[in-house]
């Protein structure tokens, strides 16, 4: 029977070497999944993944006759057939440019009340003491599991006894209602994770509370504010059953002002694919230009 002892000097024996050597399973998986032929495989997804984005784009180019003749693939070959006519008469439809101004007076407020009172009420729960603030946390956590049709009802009446039903302030007070329980939860987390000695010096050096969180909480929490924002602009932005509900013929966005179009007039797609175009390019834009700070807002939330 061999044992260490016996076997030569410096050297181990044969079947703990093979053992050692050997890589985990994972490992070897996730460095074939780096290899050029996963990356071509993914690219492709991605390419395919956009296909109905180019095709809504190049049948927003074409005459009206072009789309009822043939699909929009016919651009490829026949690029000197592309006009911007639509987008001519698009913009002579007051119906919908009215409609990108009311989505935009919708989706900024939402959005920035959402992340201004989350922001301070994450910082709250974070850092401050009152009574009973880990059950109003979680209080807060439930509120993340109702879903917004349990509240259409009751929150259309109570809107309609106010006078606020079918205005444009009710579609965001709904929205901010709605978007609260994952803001302060979401900034709640991330806040928390700041050290506490950094905002024990900040004190020490005379800051107050508002100071505090002007000064140091909000350029650190920044990642965290912007990946949250991008999500409460996408959603609100793309929402149609709350404004479908909530808003009236001179309040309705652009995703109402679309269906209306599609029941009144079936076949007006020289309308229809330029004006789900424009919807679509500006959360497209918003979401690319902020992308670094919602990619290290993820990031910053995976590490800690």
């Amino acid at each position: 029977m061999t044992t260490a002892a016996d076997s030569p000097a410096g050297t181990a024996p044969p079947g703990p070497r093979r053992a050692a050597g050997r890589r985990p399973l994972g490992a070897r998986l996730a460095e074939r999944a780096g290899g050029g032929l996963v990356r071509v495989f993914l690219v492709l997804v991605a390419l395919f993944w956009l296909v109905p984005t180019v095709g809504l784009l190049l049948s927003s180019l074409r005459a009206p006759e072009d789309m009822a003749a043939s699909g929009w693939w016919k651009v490829l070959s026949e690029p000197s057939r592309i006009t911007f006519g639509s987008y001519a008469d698009l913009l002579r439809n007051g119906d919908i440019t009215s409609s990108l101004l009311n989505t935009a007076l919708i989706t900024v407020p939402a959005t920035v009340l959402v992340v201004v009172i989350g922001a301070l009420a994450g910082y709250a729960f974070a850092w401050m003491e009152f009574p009973g603030r880990d059950w109003w946390f979680l209080a807060v956590v439930g509120l993340l599991v109702v879903p917004v049709q349990v509240a259409l009802i009751p929150i259309a009446e109570l809107f309609g006894s106010i006078g606020l039903f079918g205005s444009i302030a009710g579609v965001v007070l709904f929205h901010v209602g709605f978007g609260l329980p994952f803001a302060v939860f979401l900034l709640r987390n991330f806040f928390a994770e700041i050290p506490r000695e950094l905002l024990e010096a900040a004190r020490l050096d005379g800051a107050g509370e508002l100071r505090l969180f002007a000064r140091v909480v909000m350029p650190l929490g920044a990642p965290a504010l912007a990946s949250l924002g991008i999500f409460q602009f996408l959603w609100v932005w793309n929402d149609m059953l709350v404004a479908l509900i909530f808003s009236d013929a001179g309040s309705q966005p652009i995703t109402v002002a679309l269906q209306t179009q599609v029941r009144q007039f079936g076949s007006n797609v020289d309308v229809l694919a330029p004006g789900a175009f424009l919807s679509m390019v500006v959360p497209l834009a918003v979401f690319f230009a902020f992308q670094r700070q919602f990619v290290s807002g993820v990031m910053a939330g995976a590490v800690k």
